[in-house]
């Protein structure tokens, strides 16, 4: 069996602090209000929080381009309250995780603002400043967010690289100073009592030697440099260094957002003996339903590829490394609008993802509000949304021509801000969030969705989730079983059994809305009676021929 470790057994819970509740009235979340849901997030259960950027920042990416890596924005309140927060979370055995930026930073930030002063500056080469080439930026990159990778600065008649937002310039982590000054940051959280960290697109920070034009085929402006930039020839060395450095020292979650990375590479990350991280997040399974134009291509959801792409992940990683499972964050739509039906089954398909994902190996994380079947937004006004991606890229397609209504299609299904609206805590005004005017608009559903009226009913999303992290607590084999998929053709149906010693837990979930008529392979052969251990319906006897509901999961436990 493989190493036991307190991570593998938790299930983390991410607060988006800009939305999920605010103490004084200035409509954005702030680290007092979460003070004040610690105990809802206790009788959840949860086990650790990851916490979404409340460092210094001007907000240019919510946060997620900070100016000062060892203060706390002020509209979040004060390092006070975030040592309050520490202190009443640790009270609860509840552990903190932060977030960890640092493929770049603010341009805000003192070390940026000295960079730009002359090429002479002593912190320069803390960024990655190139002449341009032929009167042009120095490579054909693409920002993730729209436009050119590169920013001309005319005081020193070079450009500076972001991969980001402009306000977002990329570290030169080639720069053994810079590492430095990032590992002592670390350790300045871990001393203050931190748990862990996740770090924000760790595997941009090696980028390849002389940045060379990236492959353009269509001609277009601007390329992906991606290869480039992601998983570069260094990252393991890097990630090494600052495991011997930092991580090493302390009892720690890591957790590495890794966008184009792929199993075999996963394992590199995560085995235990490279000595770099825990488990990273990965992105193949949210990308099932995009084209080849990238997220805004919507394309019809296949839960066959979903099946291979979650199969590849749980079989490559078994006892080699270790997975982290997820269906929403900061970043993706709410899973329930997506793969399920957010209208007449949002509580039971809502309950029957949550049920396929908790089944897996690896550690669950859970979104705000996903734990109340929270739903994607639609605001008929571009102007209603905040996000920089939505809004760079709504920019893009209008100069390109294309019609009001179809981007608004994509944002409705793709846009970072369905997760983004505030947390709904009751049905009073602006869903209990805040007394203010919110930051951004509550989704108007929150009188029928919200956690006051979850608690009170036993069958809601709310105590289905808190039932399954129970079971998780309660039984190794939802940790430490191995994964094997069954039914591996079915469009509608995904089944999988998951086997400890003499142990075995059989998984199953109609993704659809129509009845489902399954044969269980005969190779299933219980040695016990199949008792129910999970489900979202009525307890139905275990059978070789069964039909599932609309939008059922069911899970039965037996000895083999």
């Amino acid at each position: 069996m493989q190493t036991r470790k307190w991570w593998k057994e938790a299930v983390v819970y991410q607060v988006y602090p800009r939305s999920f509740n605010d103490s004084n009235g200035d409509g954005i979340g702030d680290i007092p209000g979460i003070i004040e849901k610690l105990d809802y997030l206790k009788e959840l259960g949860i086990d650790v929080i990851w916490l979404s950027p409340v460092y210094d920042s001007p907000n240019d990416d919510n946060g997620y381009d900070i100016s000062d890596y060892r203060n706390i924005m002020d509209e979040f309140g004060t390092m006070q309250d975030w040592e309050k927060l520490l202190a009443e979370m640790h009270q609860r055995g509840i552990k903190l995780v932060m977030d960890l930026v640092v493929n770049h930073t603010s341009d805000e930030h003192a070390w940026f603002v000295e960079s730009k002063k002359s090429k002479a500056n002593p912190y320069r080469d803390y960024y990655i400043w190139r002449p341009g080439k032929d009167g042009k930026e120095p490579n054909n990159w693409g920002s993730t967010f729209s436009g050119s990778a590169w920013q001309y600065d005319e005081a020193t008649d070079e450009y500076f690289l972001h991969i980001f937002s402009k306000k977002q310039p990329d570290l030169n982590w080639e720069n053994p100073t810079v590492r430095k000054e990032v590992y002592d940051m670390m350790k300045f959280w871990l001393d203050k009592g931190v748990d862990g960290f996740r770090m924000d697109v760790i595997n941009f920070i090696s980028k390849v030697e002389g940045l060379p034009d990236a492959p353009n085929p269509e001609g277009k402006r601007y390329a992906s440099g991606s290869k480039y930039f992601m998983n570069g020839p260094r990252i393991h060395e890097f990630l090494q260094e600052m495991h011997r450095e930092v991580l090493s020292k302390y009892d720690i979650l890591t957790v590495g957002e890794m966008p184009g990375v792929r199993p075999p590479m996963a394992i590199d990350y995560t085995a235990e003996e490279r000595n770099e991280l825990n488990m990273v997040f990965t992105f193949e399974h949210v990308d099932v339903d995009s084209g080849p134009e990238g997220k805004w291509d919507l394309r019809p959801f296949d839960l066959i590829r979903l099946k291979e792409i979650l199969t590849k992940w749980q079989d490559a990683l078994h006892e080699k490394g270790w997975n982290s499972l997820y269906w929403n964050n900061h970043d993706q739509p709410r899973i329930v609008s997506r793969l399920g039906n957010d209208t007449k089954y949002r509580v039971k398909s809502a309950k029957m993802l949550g049920t396929l994902l908790h089944m897996m190996q690896g550690t669950p994380y859970i979104y705000q509000g996903e734990e109340l079947g929270m739903t994607n937004v639609r605001f008929d006004s571009i102007d209603d949304y905040k996000d920089i991606e939505i809004l760079n890229m709504y920019k893009e397609k209008i100069e390109q021509g294309k019609k009001h209504e179809d981007i608004m299609k994509s944002i409705y299904v793709k846009g970072r801000d369905n997760a983004r609206t505030p947390m709904h805590w009751d049905d009073s005004e602006n869903a209990g969030f805040t007394t203010g005017t919110p930051w951004i608009k509550v989704n108007p559903n929150y009188k029928e969705i919200n956690a006051e009226q979850a608690i009170k009913d036993e069958k809601s999303v709310f105590h289905y989730y808190k039932n399954l992290i129970q079971l998780r607590k309660n039984n190794d084999i939802v940790v430490y079983g191995k994964y094997d998929l069954l039914l591996k053709d079915h469009p509608q149906v995904y089944a999988y059994t998951r086997t400890l010693e003499d142990e075995q837990l059989l998984v199953l979930a109609n993704v659809s809305g129509e009845e489902q008529e399954i044969d269980i392979p005969s190779h299933i052969k219980p040695a016990s009676e199949p008792e129910v251990f999970v489900t979202n319906d009525e307890k139905q006897p275990f059978n070789q021929k069964m039909t599932l509901q609309p939008w059922e999961a069911r899970v039965y436990k037996y000895k083999v």
